[in-house]
């Protein structure tokens, strides 16, 4: 499947995004197919460290188009995962393409010095995002971008201790690690030092309740309070958290929860970073996730679909805080070289002139409206959720205990798989991130087969008569 798109001014990315149902999903050998299985078998005598995704259901991807990919093996499936949330925009989008094509060949990395590029990337950075976030550092990697993130928050607030929250994810350096709830042996099973965990509020999974039974959202920042005075030693720079936990299973907040916090942090003169890696820059229908409830971080790291697939990341600052950067050795060897920021502007101003962020509102309207008939329909769907292209299905043995149920995640996920649908499993929960460019149709297709799959599941593990 050669990209041969037209990227002309004319060239519509809804149209990049529109797939032929009759020719998608594709089956022509059930995957993994016998070639998928030789590549994966030559590549992984060297190749280790693979993620859950892959050892479920390791078949070799040779092209991508649009919202779609195809294996070693000839078989074409819808794409849901937007290669773990990166490509926003589909597969190989044509200006994206052409953007970093051009400084490929012109000028590949100046290391920290000033580029054209580089300059009307920061422009359109201050011209879009939400209050006085002017202040800007590049980088190649989300787990960069939150351990310079953290620097900044030290530097700006003059102390040193960080809040994070149970089940988050922000990277795999130790710093990274230590706000999150990845464990591992190479760290000593020791956070860093100052490190702290709290809960976060789970609508369907809460702590604590009010008399009607809906979650207690003031009752967290009580025990916040309680927390700061009584397990740190009052050396807190701040709050560092996703607005949506991406890793955890697209764990939504209560709409109340990010004004209160922001609040919260006001009140007690200590800084909010929102690691926006995962679910900023359209996937929610705005540029950063925050912006659905009203908030400015003081902090914010943006990734993933910020180069639709090119490793570009950033840390974004508010004004008063931006000549921390000067205190923390900010720049990177491959942080803002122009293909990556080339990389950055395409792909924003393609969100901007296709009006992507409405569209992605759009997908996400329809997507909980077919997945709440999902949940209706099936007794092991407990929950469902979206906002935007960022959603998930939770999958649980009984619906009163909401109790996970695990091998049902995986059965799911391998099903789909095999009828042609690329996607991301979390245990129990299911995740999906479809390009925002994806149309109507597609997306209701690949809702059909985790229908499918869910009942077939069910089936055979006797849950459904």
């Amino acid at each position: 499947m050669t990209v041969t798109a037209d990227a002309s001014p004319s060239f519509s990315s809804l149209d990049w995004g529109r797939v032929d149902l009759d020719q998608v999903p594709h089956i022509v050998a059930p995957p993994p197919g016998p070639r998928s299985r030789e590549y994966h078998d030559r590549c992984t005598r060297y190749f280790k460290g693979l993620s859950g995704q892959v050892k479920l259901f390791p078949v070799a991807f040779s092209e991508g188009a649009g919202c779609v990919l195809t294996d070693v093996d000839g078989n074409r499936y819808i794409d849901f995962s937007s290669g773990i949330y990166v490509t926003t925009l589909g597969h190989c989008h044509p200006k994206v393409s052409e953007a970093i094509a051009r400084y490929a060949s012109t000028l590949m990395n100046a290391h920290d010095f000033t580029t054209p590029i580089k300059t009307r990337l920061c422009e359109k950075l201050a011209e879009i995002l939400p209050g006085d976030l002017n202040g800007f550092q590049f980088y190649d990697s989300g787990t960069t971008a939150v351990e310079a993130g953290l620097r900044v928050l030290r530097a700006a607030s003059g102390r040193n201790e960080i809040v994070s929250c149970y089940y988050d994810f922000h990277g795999k350096t130790y710093g990274a690690v230590s706000l999150g709830h990845i464990r591992s042996q190479v760290y000593g099973r020791v956070r860093a030092a100052g490190m702290h965990m709290v809960p976060r509020p789970d609508a369907y999974r809460p702590l604590w309740t009010k008399d009607d039974g809906t979650i207690d959202t003031d009752a967290y920042l009580r025990f916040y309070d309680e927390y700061l005075d009584r397990a740190t030693v009052g050396d807190v720079a701040g709050f560092c958290l996703e607005p949506i936990q991406g890793w955890g299973g697209t764990i939504m907040p209560p709409e109340d929860f990010f004004p209160k916090l922001r609040q919260f942090c006001d009140e007690r003169k200590l800084l909010l970073m929102m690691d926006e890696v995962l679910a900023s820059w359209g996937r929610t229908g705005k540029w950063l996730c925050s912006e659905h409830w009203g908030i400015v971080p003081d902090v914010v790291t943006i990734g993933k679909g910020f180069g639709n697939g090119f490793p570009v990341t950033a840390v974004a600052v508010r004004e008063p805080h931006k000549e921390s950067f000067e205190k923390i050795s900010a720049s990177s060897s491959y942080g803002g070289n122009p293909m990556a920021c080339a990389a950055a502007l395409a792909s924003t101003e393609v969100i901007e002139q296709d009006n992507l962020l409405a569209h992605a509102l759009h997908l996400g309207e329809v997507a909980l409206k077919r997945m709440r008939r999902m949940r209706d329909e099936h007794p092991i769907v407990g929950d469902v959720r979206a906002k935007g292209c960022l959603m998930g299905i939770e999958l649980v043995q009984d619906k009163a205990t909401r109790r996970p149920l695990e091998e049902a995640g995986r059965l799911v996920y391998q099903k789909a798989f095999a009828r042609g649908l690329a996607w991301i499993p979390a245990g129990h929960i299911l995740r999906m991130s479809p390009p925002i460019v994806m149309d109507e149709r597609t997306l209701l297709k690949g809702l059909d087969i985790i229908d499918e799959a869910i009942g077939q599941t069910e089936k055979e593990l006797g849950y459904a008569s």
